[in-house]
């Protein structure tokens, strides 16, 4: 048997390697983003302790001329649905709501509770009567489904069942 076989190019005939310059890269340079910082002042900004707001100043003002001219202090604000009641022989006022809220939340509490307790006498006679009754039904129901099978035992639970009643 015959082997085939493969002629080869010659080796000798490849070049050697080009001798290259190596390349000089210089490092990149950045320029930083600059700004001029801005100053905001925070939302809950105030004065130091003792320095008075103009507004403050304006009240200040406002007394020291009533002062002056004789007249009692202004009356502080109150609001409308509080009203004051004086404790008797000390410096204190007591903030009350006023007589119509007070008899609304009193209304309202009270409403709520006797309808709650009346339900739920309501709901207990209503299960105490109805029980009986709802038990003899699924007893029917249930015989009707299984057919006589209990026999004697299902007649004896009839006959308790209706001397119950």
């Amino acid at each position: 048997m015959k082997l085939p076989s493969i002629s080869l190019p010659d080796a000798t005939g490849i070049p050697g390697a080009i001798e290259l310059p190596r390349p000089i890269i210089e490092e990149p340079e950045a320029q930083l983003p600059s700004y001029k910082p801005l100053v905001v002042p925070p939302n809950n900004l105030s004065p130091p302790v003792g320095v008075p707001t103009i507004l403050e100043e304006a009240i200040q003002e406002e007394e020291q001329s009533r002062k002056e001219r004789g007249e009692p202090p202004k009356p502080k604000p109150q609001a409308a649905e509080v009203t004051r009641i004086n404790i008797p022989f000390t410096d204190f006022e007591v903030p009350v709501p006023k007589e119509e809220i007070l008899i609304t939340a009193g209304t309202t509490a009270s409403v709520s509770v006797i309808a709650t307790l009346t339900v739920t006498s309501l709901f207990k006679q209503t299960v105490k009567v109805m029980k009986p009754i709802i038990t003899q039904i699924a007893k029917r129901i249930q015989k009707k489904l299984n057919g006589n099978k209990g026999g004697d035992e299902a007649a004896r639970t009839d006959l308790q069942d209706q001397g119950k009643d």
